[in-house]
Formats: C-alpha cells, structure tokens, sequence
C-alpha cells in the first residue's frame, strides 16, 4: 500500500542533536529516552522510506524564537526539500509574534521557494490557536491556498506549554472563521479525544493526525471514528523520529481499520489535503 507520512523529520545526526538539545525539548527528550535514537545520513533515510513504501513525507517547520530563543529551523526543512523534492513537501514554520513579517516570510517561502503549507505550535508560542496574532496567517494561507498544521498534543516538561493551547474547541473557532482554510490537527488534540473528533466531524475544513496517541488511554474513540464518522479526515503521521516511523507503521498495520479507511487514511486523504 502506498503510504504518505503527514509528520516526518529526517533522523540526520544535525536534526537528533538539535531537537535534544533545544530548549523547548531537552527536558521532553531525556524523559522519554530520544538519546537512543539512531542517526542516520539522509540518503540513508530515504532508502529507508523507498523500501518501506512511503510515497511521500511532509516535514513540517518550527519557529517558536520568540518564546524560547530558539532559532526556527525552517532552513533545513528547505534544505531537504530541495535535496528530495519526490520524497518531501515542507511546511513553513511559522511564529506569530513576528506580525507581518512572519506573513511576509511565509509568501516568500511558497511563492519563491516551493514550499507547500504553513505549521505553527501554539502551546510553543503560549498562546491559544483562535489568538488575533495567527489571523494574518490564517488569512495569507487562504490567500496562497496552502494547509495549515497545527500541533495539538504538547509533549511532557515542556517549559511554559500548558495543555489549554491545544485544545481543539479553539480551532472549531478557527475553522469557523476561515471556512475556506484547510486545518490539519496534529497528534489528534490528546488527551481532547472526543473534542477532536468532533471538531473534525462538524467542519469540513479540519483534518487530524493521531501520531504518538494511537496507542495511548482513550485512543479507541479514534479507531472507531476512523472506521465511521471521520473515515475521510484523518492522515498517517509517524512523528518521526520522536516515533519510529517503522513502530508507526506496524501500528497501523495491526490497527482494526476497514479496507475503505485504511486506504484513506495512509494515502489518499494526505492527497486531498495537499491538492495533489
């Protein structure tokens, strides 16, 4: 089955040693033990997702310098790009703090550069996703008809992030606002389960990924509504290299899910989104 990973960063010694040592992450990544995981050359990695049938990776962005002093890391998420442009599709990380120039950053980054969607970490930016500061970029994304990825699920010890700013009741309000703004939930609102199902459900423009939460507490609320009442809104992630893409996978594969669904939800639902 052909497969397209809707959260993917490449494993390369640059990336594992810069997302150790950040500070937003070095706490989250001590606590569950990423200083196993391997590093790998990038040719290396994309050998690895050929052989495991992955069509295709979006790597999405991050810029959070404002809050954490951190510099984004949109720089190689280009840099793959433009290595394997028929492996990866990159989102621009986006930092709302940065007003206009965060806009006029992300037109530059699709117009000039190639790049296929904005994402943006609003408990990262500590504020709530329905903030005024992200309507300008909600808006340029209409304009430039590009999705939007928002993460909704903050990982532990993450200084100053606290779980209000994921709550998926705010992009109902987003998705209200901009009905013509395609929204991808990522890591499915957990532990807001049942909220975001919903959210998918009643708006036509919100997708979900459950990436990292497939297995955790409540998660047989996302099996079954991937199965009935969101069969068409949800998209494989893998969160690599937080998760193993190939853990990810065999997840899947075991994963109670309909011929109708899985084929959705691995494949063709990541198409839609991406207007491929």
């Amino acid at each position: 089955m052909k497969v397209i990973d809707f959260r993917f960063r490449p494993n390369t010694p640059e990336i594992i040693n810069g997302i150790a040592g950040s500070n937003m992450f070095k706490a989250a990544c001590k606590a569950i033990g990423f200083d196993a995981r391997k590093p790998q050359p990038l040719e290396e990695i994309v050998a690895d997702l050929e052989a495991r049938g992955v069509e295709l990776s979006v790597i999405s962005g991050r810029d959070c310098e404002t809050t954490y002093g951190s510099p984004a890391n949109n720089a190689s998420v280009l840099e793959f790009c433009m290595a394997y442009p028929d492996h990866f599709i990159g989102f621009w990380g986006v930092d709302p703090h940065k007003g206009m120039a965060a806009v006029r950053e992300l037109r530059h980054s699709v117009e000039e550069l190639g790049m296929r969607g904005a994402s943006i970490d609003p408990y990262l930016a500590h504020i709530r996703p329905n903030e005024a500061r992200y309507y300008p970029i909600y808006a340029a994304c209409c304009d430039l008809n590009i999705p939007v990825f928002v993460t909704t699920a903050p990982p532990p010890q993450v200084a100053g992030a606290v779980m209000d700013y994921t709550d998926p009741r705010y992009i109902d309000i987003v998705a209200r606002d901009f009905p013509e703004l395609k929204i991808v939930m990522s890591h499915g609102g957990y532990p807001f389960v049942n909220e975001a199902i919903f959210t998918c459900l009643r708006n036509a423009n919100v997708y979900m990924d459950c990436s990292e939460y497939e297995q955790a507490p409540m998660a047989e609320a996302y099996i079954q509504a991937m199965n009935t009442l969101i069969t068409d809104k949800v998209v494989f992630a893998s969160a690599h290299p937080f998760i193993e893409q190939a853990d990810a996978l065999e997840v899947y594969a075991k994963m109670p899910l309909s011929a109708e669904a899985r084929e959705k939800i691995m494949y063709s639902n990541a198409r839609k989104v991406l207007g491929l």
